[in-house]
């Protein structure tokens, strides 16, 4: 296998990646609290993971890719630094709403299956719901307490991490700075809690009978907190020691912290290998954020005119460990790019039929392909895998080649350009499209000429009605495949 290079945040190095198990990777990713739309930057993180799993399989190695869904016990004192503080996210958003906690969750969660088909992101062999675990939870936090790291108080069970350095001779927060922080110093603090830094286990209902959302326990009736749900979720399916892990890096300060300790606090195993975090996303050169009016949805996109994956190109003009700068400038930017390429790779199929190679632009062509590989295997420099990509197409090797090597670097990319559909009146070339909306188009094409505008616009809600959007551009018209999900849990 070709060598691979991650930034481990747990080492706060690159590494060579080493997988435990090279017939199998084991990946999980921290997925949305779906108390509303998922951003764009939760969407970054979202195409990082994606970008990570494409280069893994690109390397030829067998991935086993889980992502959660929080539906149930992500607090909203999580954004003043206490995750078990303040109210359940979904529960206040079932009463902005009107809804039942249930409903919200479903809601969201379908929701964010559609843009993350919008955005030609890798389904995962599941997509693991907090709500369908509750009892592997309930598992964990009962095997924790058989071994002496939990404590209950009034609202809930606690993990008691002073004992978890005592007893493992661990450091607790090796990803963060977090044994730095002090009680008191952003959030209220608990008078109950025996250290600052515990944290929520299994909060209790108060009073019970009360929450759309709670369950039984040896406890009594509540609910788990946060962080209990991606141990047992990814220890459950990828093991008790497994490759990767991979989060925003607001994740990195509580949320990872909390899960190494508990989970190797539980199997008394390293809980796993690399930890992979991703930069935030600013928009304007400032703070995103609902407050702000700007925490922008794959949607918001969508109604400004751009296609979904314009915002993927977007992600990769930056390396994914620092962070971009979101601008309506800057996106528009991105889809001028993104037609130019869109434009070229019919082009260069249809050019000539393959040719045997001269050595030199056989070499060319290895060039290539090892210089993509290089860059996206040297911890995911997808602006350096653009900047080889750019390059390759100017180059004089034969255009079926080139579009080969287009569509092989794509499998990295993701922007789906195999499936470049387009009609153009230049060259009456078409790519997958389905001869329904082909015959509609041709239909379209002959009312404009007699300038029939009004049935030809009829003609339009016909073809997005059967899954495409039509661009009519200076070359032509057009012809893109609007991604529907079929997402299912």
């Amino acid at each position: 296998m070709p060598d691979i290079f991650l930034t481990n945040s747990l080492s706060k190095k690159k590494e060579r990646f080493i997988p435990i198990n090279p017939a199998n990777v084991a990946m999980y990713t921290c997925g949305p609290t779906v108390y509303d739309y998922a951003t764009i930057g939760n969407f970054r993180t979202y195409t990082t993971s994606d970008v990570l799993l494409r280069v893994l399989k690109f390397n030829g190695f067998n991935v086993t890719f889980i992502m959660n869904i929080t539906d149930v016990g992500h607090l909203s004192g999580d954004n003043l630094g206490d995750a078990d503080t303040g109210e359940d996210r979904i529960v206040k958003a079932a009463k902005r709403e009107g809804k039942t906690a249930w409903d919200i969750a479903k809601f969201y969660t379908e929701a964010f299956y559609q843009d993350f088909e919008k955005l030609n992101l890798v389904k995962p062999k599941l997509f693991s719901k907090a709500t369908n675990h509750i009892q592997e939870q309930i598992n964990l936090v009962k095997k924790l307490e058989e071994k002496g790291y939990t404590y209950k108080i009034n609202d809930g069970i606690y993990f008691d991490t002073k004992k978890y350095e005592e007893v493992t001779g661990k450091r607790y927060g090796e990803l963060s700075n977090l044994d730095q922080i002090k009680e008191g110093k952003r959030v209220k603090p608990n008078s109950e809690k025996r250290n600052p830094r515990d944290f929520a286990l299994w909060k209790l209902s108060r009073p019970s009978g009360t929450r759309h959302m709670e369950w039984e326990s040896p406890w009594g009736i509540g609910f788990p907190g946060w962080h209990i749900e991606c141990s047992a979720m990814s220890m459950k399916y990828l093991g008790e020691s497994f490759d990767i892990h991979v989060g925003g890096e607001d994740l990195q300060s509580t949320h990872h912290p909390n899960e190494i300790a508990q989970s190797e606090a539980a199997t008394d195993k390293p809980f796993v290998k690399y930890w992979i975090h991703g930069a935030s996303l600013k928009v304007d050169g400032g703070r995103m954020g609902k407050s702000l009016g700007n925490a922008y949805t794959v949607n918001d996109i969508i109604k400004k005119g751009f296609d979904p994956l314009t915002l993927r190109y977007l992600y990769f003009t930056a390396h994914y460990r620092k962070q971009l700068n979101f601008t309506w400038d800057g996106l528009k930017a991105a889809q001028s790019t993104l037609d130019n390429l869109r434009q070229q790779t019919p082009s260069l199929n249809s050019k000539a039929q393959r040719t045997i190679l001269s050595q030199e632009k056989s070499n060319k062509v290895d060039y290539y392909i090892n210089g993509f590989r290089e860059a996206v295997n040297d911890d995911l420099d997808i602006p350096q895998a653009l900047s080889i990509l750019w390059k390759m197409l100017k180059d004089s090797i034969p255009g079926k080649d080139r579009y080969n090597l287009l569509l092989a670097f794509d499998e990295v990319l993701g922007l789906d350009l195999s499936q470049t559909a387009s009609v153009t009146k230049r060259t009456g070339l078409k790519f997958q499209i389905s001869e329904k909306a082909s015959n509609l188009l041709k239909e379209r094409e002959k009312l404009r000429k007699v300038g029939k505008w009004k049935e030809a616009d009829k003609i339009r809600e016909k073809i997005a009605k059967i899954g495409y959007t039509v661009e009519d551009t200076s070359e032509g018209t057009r012809l893109k495949k609007i991604r529907v999900s079929n997402l299912k849990v």
